[in-house]
């Protein structure tokens, strides 16, 4: 049943009739109430949105079900935004889909950035961290989606397909096109907690999913922490993001899939307890190609996690990783080709490597030993040779004071 948040505005109108003369002090003044008029806001989110909507700041909003803005609708979200969204799995988990042709408009600030979590977080109105839920907390809700109309290279070369994460009877799940420069519109300042709900086995939603997303879409300053799955993933498309952080994710931090093309800087992978690679990089799936640029990448292990990868560079991967900084990784932790394609890629100049320096783990001596190609038919030669060890802090990487405003700093993780 639908939670409402009444606003009742009583409106009285009070008319004094008085009738002067300086021969007449008989009649009185008369007091004519008016009904009352309720305004009913609703500040639960469910089914399609068709058409424009704002979400103020001023309340807690919930997401109930898979919630879609559809084609044509903007939803609008201000600075300083709660978004909370009930649990849920398989085709009820909670989630926020912009659909291809909709936009988001959700422009935060540093001081007052939107902020996506579950009902079973705490947070109130004015703040920005709940004191309840950890990094440990994963899986209360689903994530949020956005779609577009940028290339994609998918098997057999189709156009456009659907997103993970969403039944393939939801046509609103499509992504694909042919215009690299479409735009969904603008995400600043937004932090999205304790995400990923199960979808079927295997199959969960990451924080921040971009299908398709085009290079008209502004994206700067997110912050995913204690998803299930990865971080933020990006299948195809050409959008560009700039200071992204991902904080104990259950699965790969920066996850590129099917010949996406957009460049992501100065940003930052923490890895959490049960996290897999900070980042699993994949290439085209069909015959489009198209070219990543990671470009300021701060990678933070630790010794806790059972996998805790560097980076796994799979499937045709093509593009260059450039200015990469990482630190707390274990001894076993390794950045590796992962088969006979990507290793081909990287021997044709598809796939660089550039600067990259690293604070060497306990028992490591040189640093390209962390560099392992796992290609079983091809050799390479001087995969890992720009790589550099460093005793501290280095000179690449993310600029991690861009972080201030973030959860994860609140929180000490930073």
């Amino acid at each position: 049943m639908k939670k409402m948040k009444k606003v009742l505005l009583s409106i009285f109108t009070i008319i004094i009739i008085g009738l002067f003369s300086s021969c007449n002090s008989d009649d009185d003044g008369v007091l004519i109430p008016v009904d009352p008029i309720s305004v009913e806001t609703d500040t639960i989110l469910q089914g399609q949105i068709t058409s424009d909507k704002t979400l103020t700041n001023d309340l807690v909003w919930e997401i109930e079900g898979r919630v879609t803005v559809a084609a044509g609708a903007t939803l609008t979200i201000e600075a300083g935004t709660i978004i909370k969204a009930y649990a849920g799995s398989g085709a009820n988990a909670s989630a926020l889909i912009i659909a291809r042709n909709a936009k988001i408009m959700a422009n935060g600030t540093s001081n007052n950035p939107i902020i996506f979590t579950s009902t079973a977080d705490n947070i109130q109105l004015g703040q920005t961290v709940g004191g309840n839920l950890t990094e440990n907390d994963r899986g209360l809700w689903g994530g949020l989606i956005v779609l577009g109309n940028a290339n994609i290279s998918v098997e057999g070369n189709a156009t456009e397909t659907q997103i993970e994460g969403i039944p393939a009877s939801d046509t609103n799940g499509l992504y694909g096109g042919n215009n690299n420069s479409d735009n969904s519109g603008e995400i600043n300042f937004i932090s999205i907690r304790h995400g990923g709900a199960e979808i079927g086995e295997g199959n969960e939603i990451n924080g921040l999913t971009l299908g398709a997303v085009g290079s008209g879409t502004t994206i700067s300053n997110v912050e995913v922490v204690a998803n299930v799955d990865d971080g933020i993933e990006f299948f195809g498309g050409s959008v560009n993001i700039s200071n992204a952080l991902v904080w104990a994710q259950g699965d790969d931090g920066l996850d590129i899939d099917q010949a996406y093309s957009g460049t992501i800087s100065n940003s930052v992978v923490i890895l959490g307890d049960i996290s897999d690679h900070a980042m699993e990089i994949d290439g085209p799936e069909g015959a489009l190609e198209g070219s990543f640029n990671l470009n300021g990448i701060t990678l933070i292990g630790n010794q806790n996690t059972e996998n805790g990868e560097y980076a796994d560079y799979r499937s045709n991967a093509m593009g260059i990783s450039n200015n990469v900084y990482a630190i707390g990784f274990k001894d076993s932790s390794d950045v590796e080709l992962d088969n006979d394609g990507v290793a081909t890629n990287y021997n044709n100049g598809k796939l660089q490597f550039g600067i990259w320096q690293i604070v060497l783990p306990a028992g490591v001596t040189n640093v390209q030993d962390i560099f392992v190609n796992k290609a079983e038919n091809v050799i390479v030669s001087g995969f890992g040779g720009d790589a550099q060890a460093v005793s501290g802090g280095g000179t690449v990487g993310a600029n991690l004071s861009d972080f201030e405003w973030t959860y994860t700093n609140a929180k000490g993780a930073l």
